[in-house]
Formats: C-alpha cells, structure tokens, sequence
C-alpha cells in the first residue's frame, strides 16, 4: 500500500515538474516575442546587434533552505540562458527557438569549457525548446556563472558551418 502512494506521489512531482517546464517555456516564448526586433517570426541567426543587446543579469544569490545559490542569466531575442551551481555541479538551462544543430553546439561549447554532462533533459512545445543540463565542474574551469552562460548564449549566434 505505501509503495503505491509513493509510486503515486513521485508520478505527481515529476508532472509538476514538467508543468514547471512548460511554463517557463511559455515566458521565455512570450519574452522573447516582445524582445524580438522583426515583426515578423523567422528562423534566421541572430544579428551581432542582437547579441550585443543580450541582458547579462549577474550574481543574484538566493537563500534557499539555508543553502545560498548562485545564478547567472543570459538573455536576448533568441534564446535564455540560466547556469546555477548545485552542488559541486552546474544546473545549465536553455530555452529557445527549435533550431537544426544547435545542442551538438552547446554540448561542444561545454566540453570545450571542460565541463562533463551528467544529465540532460529536452522538452518542447511547438517551436520552442528546452534544454535542462546537469553538468559536473572539471578542475580545468576557470569559468564564471556569468560567463558560462554568456559562452552558451554566443553558441546561438554562430553562423553554421
């Protein structure tokens, strides 16, 4: 009986946190329409200008059961990037347009930064995508939050080979 509620309990915390995900998707789609510079939605890479107008938010600490957090963002019209330290890991979030190639980008980005994928989560909804990695720090990193995800950001605006 108990390891029925419990099976039923873990099914009700992972949909909560795939409507977590799903939500934040949806801010990040609406957000990224009102930054967009074209009226109309189009596939095309960003502009250099675009990148340069990113909105690089550093260092908010937050408090959370008596564990202090780190967080980094990177935002701009055409993709939000979050990196958290957890632990002796990185909890990398990217959320943006569905786009041909782009995760063998930001998996070559992160182990060029010396960072090993533990875990790695792909949600999406219409055109929209989210990747939820969990990264292990390697002792070559030198890295920032800030400048991990201004690193995976640039990722969004190389041209493709």
């Amino acid at each position: 009986m108990k390891g029925d509620q419990a099976s039923i309990i873990g099914g009700v915390v992972e949909f909560i946190k795939e409507l977590h995900q799903v939500l934040q998707s949806l801010e990040s789609q609406k957000r990224r329409k009102s930054l967009s510079l074209s009226p109309t939605p189009s596939p095309i890479q960003p502009s250099p200008r675009q990148v340069a107008n990113a909105n690089i938010i550093t260092n908010h600490s937050f408090e959370f059961d008596g564990a202090k957090e780190m967080v980094a963002c990177c935002n701009s019209p055409v993709a939000d990037v979050e990196a958290k330290i957890s632990g002796s890991n990185v909890v990398l979030r990217v959320i943006s347009k569905r786009n041909r190639g782009q995760l063998l980008k930001i998996v070559d980005a992160l182990e060029k930064l010396s960072f090993e994928i533990i875990h790695l989560n792909i949600s999406s909804m219409d055109d929209t995508v989210l990747y939820y990695f969990v990264v292990k720090i390697g002792l070559e990193c030198e890295l920032s939050m800030e400048d991990l995800a201004a690193e995976i950001q640039l990722c969004f605006s190389a041209t493709e080979s």
